[in-house]
């Protein structure tokens, strides 16, 4: 028998979460390096995953597939195609610089406060969302899927609603009750979103008789599986009402702000950088493959609710005074855009929105946790308590203009590829609509380099002029995602050459080839 390598890259971070949670407390710094050793081996695990899967193999490759709850045909099956692949490699690549990042984050409260942090605890739930996210990536059963899809909520809740920035944490009773509205809002949502999904999920295996993604495909192409148009489009609607809440799509994304703004840095990266990402692969792996005529039918409705969420969520960000909640609604109006390139039913849409999920993952990270070093330095995330800051601290200003810079999809940065394509690839079917969506660029020049002006340049503020400037530790933590995010502007073909064929297949499978060029080309 093989070794059960996707197996393996989800259960080695499960079993670090379990381990890293048992260190007695009076070993915190040991519970710190066992969690970051652990998901350095899982990076080296999902590094091993990238290498052997094979772009022009078979659709899904490392399977496994075991016995489970057979009355009811559910099988634990794993497989990856090339936009699971990345995402893997994402989120084994971003878990060992957010726990580096919050190296500090868990510790106990200074100042004489008795409250009582598990540091432990901390980093047994990033390591437990990892597992959760990964093997959400590799599942091809719908109910396994459905269950770590929900499962992580448990692990994400206890890290929005009992850990926040530290220096709102002193006995403030108010920012108590703000991170547990904060965290109860993000359960609700999601909670919400899983159970309509859960009906959709039951009314699937009556229809189909069985859960594996693999089989339900075949028996759709060779004709033995019917849906009818209603029942098709009634779950259709489940599954992507469930995926649009987790994306977050307009209207569905008023917990994402207060989860962030509540949040460490790091646990927000790992809230949009991340989880967050487990919606939208889902529509590409679930929604239309296994709902092609609903997901085209849907089209134009997602089209504009994606549309909406890319001005919407890029104006909100510029009235922003608070530097997470800024963050936060320029990733919705991220999301809107690969939402977008998704349901453009294009080849270009759909690589440049898998392309976008890795570069936004990169690019938040990397303006999140700088801006985290910012705020514990200060003591506020409000936008106005800052400036002059690059006079005092010239290498955190410079990765914090790079992040920003990133933001903004400025050419040479990682996310420009992405959004170019997503652009393309929209305007080739929908013009209009590609062009509307081209006017969040330009709202996200106005809110990223007004958030640096404010922040960094001007006179310098007597509150920050004693700021320390990046620490070694932090330096390993931004250095690595700058040089990314550079490389992949440049090069990204590496990603590009993984992820285009897992497209074609997904185009193929709702009956879509690219729309022909208007104008041929010269001889």
């Amino acid at each position: 028998m093989s070794f059960p390598l996707l197996t393996a890259t989800a259960a080695l971070p499960a079993l670090g979460a379990v381990a890293t949670a048992a260190v007695p407390a009076a070993r915190r710094t040991a519970a710190k390096w066992l969690a970051l050793f652990v998901s350095l081996a899982t990076l080296a695990l999902g590094i091993v995953v990238l290498v052997r899967f094979d772009p022009g193999g078979d659709r899904y490759q490392l399977t496994e597939s075991h016995a489970w709850i057979a009355d009811f045909g559910v099988r634990y099956e794993l497989g990856v195609d090339g936009i699971a692949v990345a995402l893997i490699a994402l989120t084994a690549l971003l878990i060992p610089f957010v726990i580096l990042a919050g190296w500090h984050d868990a510790d106990p409260l200074e100042t004489g406060s008795k409250r009582w942090r598990p540091t432990q605890g901390f980093f047994a739930l990033i390591l437990a969302v990892e597992a959760m996210v990964i093997i959400s990536f590799e599942a091809t059963d719908v109910f396994l899927f459905y269950i770590f899809f929900e499962a992580m909520l448990i692990p994400m809740y206890f890290l929005i609603g009992g850990f926040g920035d530290r220096a709102h944490e002193h006995g403030d009773e108010a920012a108590a009750t703000q991170r547990s509205y904060a965290a109860v809002k993000f359960l609700l949502y999601n909670l919400v979103g899983g159970l309509i999904m859960l009906a959709a999920v039951i009314g699937l295996y009556v229809v189909a008789g069985n859960f594996s993604l693999a089989e339900i495909a075949q028996a759709r192409a060779n004709g033995t599986l019917h849906m009818a148009t209603n029942t098709e489009r009634w779950l259709f609607l489940g599954f992507f009402f469930a995926f649009a809440v987790k994306a977050p799509l307009w209207p569905l994304h008023t917990w994402l702000p207060n989860a962030m703004q509540e949040s460490t840095a790091p646990v927000a990266v790992l809230i949009t950088a991340v989880v967050d990402k487990v919606g939208t692969f889902a529509m590409l792996r679930f929604c239309l493959q296994l709902f092609p005529e609903a997901s085209k039918w849907a089209t134009p409705v997602i089209l504009v609710l994606a549309l909406i969420s890319i001005i919407y969520g890029a104006l909100l960000a510029v009235g922003q005074r608070d530097i997470k909640r800024l963050v936060a609604y320029a990733s919705i109006s991220h999301f809107g855009f690969i939402i977008l390139g998704i349901f453009a039913m294009t080849s270009q849409g759909q690589s440049g929105a898998t392309l976008y999920m890795v570069n936004h993952g990169i690019s938040t990270a990397a303006l999140m946790l700088v801006a985290g070093f910012l705020i514990s330095r200060r003591g506020s995330r409000l936008i106005a308590d800052y400036g002059g800051v690059q006079k005092v601290a010239p290498v955190l200003a410079g990765t914090f203009l790079i992040g920003s810079l990133a933001t903004l999809s400025l050419p040479g940065l990682a996310p420009f590829v992405s959004e170019f394509l997503v652009l393309v690839g929209t305007f080739s079917r929908y013009p209009a609509i590609g062009i509307i969506a081209t006017f969040g660029i330009v709202l996200a020049a106005l809110y990223t380099l007004v958030l640096y002006q404010r922040t960094m340049t001007g006179p310098v503020k007597p509150e920050v002029a004693a700021m320390p400037d990046l620490r070694p530790r932090e330096l390993l933590v931004v250095a690595p995602l700058i040089v990314l995010l550079i490389f992949l502007g440049v090069y990204p073909k590496p990603i590009t050459d993984i992820v285009n064929p897992s497209v074609k297949q997904t185009l193929s499978d709702v009956h879509k080839k690219d729309p022909k060029p208007s104008v041929e080309a010269a001889k």
